[in-house]
């Protein structure tokens, strides 16, 4: 019983040395993504209704807020497909509007997207048109 690990360990042939290895690639694999998963999970839970800022992008906005993005999208004019990822400061500059004009658009979107105003219906879906 007082075989050392170095001693097992020299005793493996090449199909116990891959399934090992495998083993911790699994194991990797998945601590990984359960890291991921819980910074993920913590960092929208501190983040919740954060201000806007020029720097955001609607996505951004909607994931804090908890609203789709269309709405969002549609109360700026800006087609849902494909979603605009630009910051709010380009899409103000691009829309000739103040930045404090888009906050207050949004604003009024996510006001109007939360209970107790009935959700707007989503986007129709695109029926394979080509751009």
């Amino acid at each position: 019983m007082s075989e050392t690990i170095a001693q097992i360990v020299k005793r493996l042939n090449w199909q116990q040395w891959l399934l090992l290895a495998a083993f911790l690639f699994v194991v990797g694999f998945t601590g990984l993504h359960a890291f991921r998963f819980v910074r993920s999970t913590v960092y929208w839970h501190h983040h919740r209704d954060e201000p806007i800022r020029g720097w955001m992008t609607i996505g951004y906005v909607a994931h804090s807020y908890h609203v789709p993005p269309h709405i969002l999208h549609e109360a700026l004019g800006l087609p849902n497909k494909p979603p605009d990822r630009r910051p709010l400061r380009e899409i103000a500059k691009a829309q000739n509007r103040s930045i404090e004009e888009i906050k207050a658009i949004l604003q009024d979107a996510i006001v109007h997207a939360r209970p107790p105003y009935p959700p707007p219906s989503p986007p129709p879906p695109d029926k394979g048109r080509s751009p």
